[in-house]
Parts: structure tokens; C-alpha cells; sequence
């Protein structure tokens, strides 16, 4: 799995609405700071994926998230990925 650089471009998942107005999408975002390798909620223990802050690009402005996970099969809301094809 590639470690992730700030200013690499990534997918985050948005959350979509809780009516399904909006369904989860993946938006552009840009690292800005890469925390390391996360936490397995299971095991307690260092996890594959990587913790990011991240700029995400919206159709109608950005926004800042912080401590990000990356999910690169499931694709949960406010989780980032590889775009598919650049693994």
C-alpha cells in the first residue's frame, strides 16, 4: 500500500444526507498533513491505513477535515482513497 505525501491528490467520501437528498460521493481532495498510520478500533494496534488532514473540493467550495482514514474498499463517509487505477 503506497504511504501518502502531503499535496498527493486523493478521493475523500462525503457523507451523503441522512434523508437520501445526497448520496456518499467522492470528491477531489489534496493532503495537507499525513498523521501516520491509524489505529485498528479491534485490536488497539497500528493499522494499515493512513490518518490524513485533508482539503476536499467541492462543486461549490472546499473544506478542511482532520484525521481522515483511509478505506480503500468499503468506501464509508468521511474516508479517503487512491483514485481508482492509481494504487
Amino acid at each position: 500500500m503506497s504511504k501518502p505525501t502531503v499535496g498527493a491528490i486523493v478521493h475523500y467520501v462525503s457523507y451523503g444526507t441522512p434523508g437520501g437528498e445526497y448520496t456518499k460521493q467522492c470528491r477531489a481532495a489534496i493532503v495537507t498533513a499525513v498523521n501516520g498510520r491509524g489505529i485498528d478500533p479491534g485490536t488497539g494496534e497500528e493499522a494499515e491505513a493512513f490518518d490524513v488532514d485533508l482539503c476536499v473540493l467541492n462543486p461549490i467550495g472546499m473544506f478542511f477535515n482532520q484525521h481522515c482514514m483511509q478505506m480503500e474498499h468499503a468506501h464509508d463517509g468521511g474516508t479517503w482513497h487512491w483514485p481508482e487505477g492509481d494504487v
